[in-house]
């Protein structure tokens, strides 16, 4: 029985919907970009003081086009996700302006080694099922900062990415370069390699390029996370289920928008939402609230019938401590208790502003325990049961009978040597070595067995080339040199 946890009764959903449904009638959205808004206007949106308001009936049509689910691929097409159900799969958490440097203690900017180290990282991470462009490289202009990640990324890992575009000019030179690795537009679309988070704006409103993308990625069938981030208390309602309300709105608007552009459009009911913490000013991504909301608002987009994402199994901790365990493990747990799909979150620190790699090995081994719980407790040859304790009292133990042999492996969880299971004097004999210490050393065995993506020497020549036409438009006359 895979064990499940819920937040809300069916009745308290189905209020949930309907009152994001009257808000979006009677109050509606704003919209910044013309085409999202003719394609709204051209279904029914009536405009009223700025704001377009979204008919019922409109979005109860729109959410019959949604598919239940969709599959990722990795760069050489084999498939690595079925968004769908219940299925559970972790990526790093993205966009961090900052890295926790191992070695000074001291966030700093990230770097294009930086990054090409992350990169080889997740492509030894096991339960780490996609990578992200966790990071933002600053020895790049920042007009290129959204295709640089991408184009790193699809060299140095064969992984699925969730991506993004912050500006909508962005858009054009990623959507080419998915099609540069997959061959074509036709086999993008049937083996999808990327994932776009598109955000709207609380309250209500999509801006100019955040719109310009949903968009654009419908039309490309390139699927979108929803990324609706109402703030308990300061943009949003400071009641739980007030900011479920919003949350519901803003993304069923995004769901609109992205169906009205191409009916059947791969979507994932996500967010970043977060209780905001009137006594420090912050919006803290590991109180126990924000995590409530992002299961409760994954139980409304199952019962639409999507699959969904969220941002959690992260910390707002400044190190790798008690309480960066602490945050991302009961966030993590959460999340595969809850059945998200796609769970954003692995690596962060300080508010989603902050990877350690060290803390990415960490939390590798905090989503497979996590997935093991989900997988619940279920009979594995155990009955009739007289058999295994007859040779249990026979043999004094059960070490090497066949049942453990088959079953071990199975049934236990293992983790690696990033988690402490020696005795003392055993740890001790091994050099009495810290988590810190740990991580590092795991950290450096991943990076230094790495193996590049089976990518062909003409596709990666072709990536460079798209990359480096896109960053002499801003000014640089050569890409970063890139590490061996």
């Amino acid at each position: 029985m895979r064990p499940k946890l819920n937040f809300l009764t069916e009745e308290l959903v189905t209020r949930i919907v309907d009152e994001a449904l009257e808000i979006l009638a009677k109050l509606g959205v704003e919209m910044h970009d013309a085409e999202a808004a003719g394609l709204l206007a051209a279904n029914g949106a009536e405009v009223i003081s700025g704001r377009m308001r979204l008919p019922r009936a409109l979005v109860e049509r729109s959410l019959k086009s949604v598919p239940a689910g969709f599959r990722l691929y990795n760069t050489a097409g084999e498939e690595t996700h079925h968004l769908a159900g219940d299925n559970v799969y972790f990526t790093p958490g993205s966009a961090a302006l900052n890295i926790l440097d191992f070695d000074t203690g001291l966030m700093r900017r990230p770097k294009t080694a930086d990054y090409v180290e992350y990169a080889k990282l997740v492509s030894g991470l096991e339960h780490i099922a996609a990578q992200s462009t966790a990071m933002i490289p600053d020895d790049v202009p920042a007009e290129v900062q959204d295709s640089y990640r991408l184009y790193l990324s699809l060299l140095y890992c064969a992984k699925p990415v969730v991506t993004g575009c912050f500006t909508a000019g962005s858009f054009g030179l990623m959507r080419d370069m998915q099609v540069c690795v997959r061959g074509s537009a036709e086999a993008l679309e049937q083996r999808p390699l990327t994932v776009f988070s598109c955000c709207p704006t609380a309250p209500l409103k999509w801006s100019a390029e955040t719109a310009r993308n949903v968009v654009d990625c419908a039309r490309a069938a390139i699927p979108v996370e929803f990324i609706s981030m109402p703030l308990s208390g300061f943009m949003a309602p400071v009641t739980l289920v007030g900011t479920l309300v919003q949350h519901a709105a803003e993304t069923l608007s995004g769901v609109v928008i992205s169906q009205l552009a191409r009916p059947g459009a791969p979507i994932l009911w996500g967010g970043s939402p977060a209780i905001f913490d009137v006594r420090r000013e912050t919006t803290p991504m590991g109180a126990i609230e924000t995590m409530m909301l992002d299961c409760a608002y994954s139980e409304i987009g199952h019962h639409l019938g999507m699959p969904t994402q969220a941002y959690i199994g992260l910390s707002d901790a400044k190190l790798l401590d008690a309480q960066a365990g602490l945050e991302t493990g009961v966030g993590a747990t959460l999340a595969a208790l809850s059945g998200i799909n796609s769970v954003s979150g692995p690596g962060m620190l300080d508010f989603e502003s902050c990877q350690s790699l060290e803390k990415l090995v960490l939390d590798n081994e905090v989503c497979g325990m996590a997935m093991r719980l989900a997988r619940g407790i279920e009979p594995r040859d155990d009955f009739p049961a007289l058999p295994l304790f007859d040779e249990l009292l026979r043999e004094k133990h059960l070490l090497i009978s066949r049942h453990t042999r088959k079953w071990l492996k199975t049934e236990h969880y293992f983790p690696g040597p990033v988690i402490d299971r020696a005795n003392r004097s055993r740890w001790q004999q091994e050099g009495s070595r810290t988590l810190k210490q740990r991580a590092r050393g795991e950290r450096e065995r991943l990076v230094a067995i790495w193996r590049p993506p089976d990518v062909s020497g003409d596709v990666r020549r072709e990536l460079t080339r798209l990359m480096a036409g896109e960053a002499r438009r801003f000014g640089m006359d050569r890409l970063p040199a890139l590490p061996e």
